[in-house]
């Protein structure tokens, strides 16, 4: 298997050996179009000096051409008679397309390094053959001869091309050397990121990462602690919720039971056994109850759509809501007001339903007897208000940022016995969000308590 460090090592020197070929390719082929031209015609200009300065009988052309060819030169005399004489070092090739000889002799220059064939991943300035030469005619004594021209390109460039050469190596090992140390400070982070992976795959989240570096390895590692700090945190809930849950179903478990072996073992009258018999009904309930509020939540969580969308008048669903709950607050003599003002809205009946019931059913049941309800909703352009105000036991400020948390229960000793599963206003909440709307509470102890969800008219 690659690893990180390999593909970084690989993908780099790929990049240096791609971006080599095509330097070198562009290179050539701004040779071959823009410098061989010109190189030519620098060519040309000497070849004809040189066949000047021998026609004019100022020097001997041997000794000339002799000394010429020691400062890099390369110099191919031609008779007509093909009879022919060298001057430096000898070239690779002597072949010449048939003609060329006798085209110089009659006159005509012959341009054999810009006419030389063009290769993609040659470069012709280096060959050392005689068709890559000048050709000029010259007369000496009378006689007409072909003189062909090149500069020695190993003898003018020989150290400086093994000078490149050195440093073109010399750079390609430092740069592998670079890129291994390079690699190595890269990869490093991201190992520590792997393993502290494992760690957490493990259930291990307390993870320890350098968050001081300020490039993107450090978003990452400081992005990861943040993602570490959070499953942390859903962990601990989780293990509070299976706790909550098992204790939950625990108490009314262990009192169905209890009361169940008391019924079948002891000797008692008719009025202890119904008794104990409306405990086990009372408890079987309440497992009930907290069984469809977990399926509701679980629902929830896994689905945060709704699929029964419909418009509704919002108003006429809350008054069927206080006039279904009518005999629980006649019971306790509390009084109940309601301004609500006609509002449509776009949104699912039966979840909503729930948010009301619940919120009126808190109210009713922490307001004490003698007390008041208000329920009153208002709306603008796009938004609908609702808000359930009672004069109930109130909630601590403490406690205001957990009402909605799953098996929060805000006075446990009396809720205990109020048949409360501590879910409801989670569920509340958590419709409230699936409607795209949010729900509040402001709060003051001994004076009471009041809601204020705010949903939108449409949805999505």
């Amino acid at each position: 298997m690659k690893t990180l460090y390999i593909r970084i090592i690989v993908t780099t020197m790929v990049i240096m050996i791609t971006s080599a070929i095509i330097a070198f390719v562009v290179t050539n082929v701004y040779y071959h179009y823009e410098l061989k031209p010109q190189n030519d015609e620098k060519i040309t200009g000497i070849a004809e000096r040189v066949a000047g300065m021998i026609e004019s009988d100022a020097v001997d052309e041997n000794n000339y051409l002799r000394d010429l060819s020691h400062l890099g030169y390369q110099f191919y005399l031609v008779k007509p008679d093909g009879d022919s004489k060298m001057f430096g070092d000898r070239f690779r090739s002597y072949e010449l397309e048939d003609g060329i000889i006798e085209e110089v002799l009659a006159g005509k220059t012959y341009h054999g390094v810009a006419n030389y064939p063009w290769q993609l991943f040659v470069t012709g300035f280096f060959d050392n053959e005689l068709r890559n030469t000048i050709g000029v005619l010259v007369e000496l004594e009378g006689e007409k001869r072909a003189l062909f021209v090149r500069p020695n390109a190993a003898r003018q460039f020989g150290e400086m091309r093994f000078f490149l050469a050195v440093i073109l190596v010399a750079t390609l090992l430092l740069s592998f050397l670079f890129i291994l140390t390079s690699t190595t400070f890269i990869v490093h982070p991201i190992k520590k990121l792997t393993a502290a992976t494992k760690k957490i795959a493990a259930g291990n989240y307390h993870i320890k990462l350098d968050e001081k570096r300020r490039d993107e390895i450090g978003r990452l590692a400081r992005d990861f602690s943040r993602m570490s700090d959070s499953l942390q945190q859903t962990e601990a809930q989780r293990q509070t919720f299976v706790s909550n849950v098992s204790h939950e179903i625990q108490s009314p478990l262990t009192s169905i039971q209890g009361f169940s072996r008391a019924i079948r073992e002891e000797d008692m009258t008719d009025e202890e056994r119904a008794h104990y018999l409306g405990i086990i009904e009372k408890e079987s309930k309440r497992l009930s109850n907290l069984s469809r509020q977990l399926l509701t939540l679980s629902f929830l969580d896994r689905d945060n759509t709704t699929g029964n969308m419909k418009q509704f008048d919002l108003a006429k669903q809350l008054r069927d809501v206080v006039s279904v709950t009518e005999w629980q607050w006649r019971e306790k003599e509390l009084s109940v007001e309601v301004d609500l003002a006609p509002a449509m809205m776009t949104g699912d009946p039966e979840m909503l339903q729930q948010v009301w019931t619940n919120l009126l059913t808190n109210a009713i049941r922490y307001t004490d007897k003698g007390g008041s309800i208000k329920v009153r909703t208002s709306e603008d352009r796009t938004l609908v208000y609702v808000t359930v105000e009672d004069t109930g036991i109130g909630i601590r400020d403490e406690e205001l940022t957990h009402v909605f948390e799953r098996f929060y229960k805000v006075d446990k000793a009396r809720t205990r016995t109020e048949n409360s599963t501590g879910l409801g206003l989670s569920i509340v909440k958590k419709i409230i969000e699936v409607h795209d709307g949010t729900i509040t509470v402001t709060s003051e102890l001994g004076k009471g308590s009041t809601f204020h969800v705010t949903l939108p008219k449409s949805q999505p």
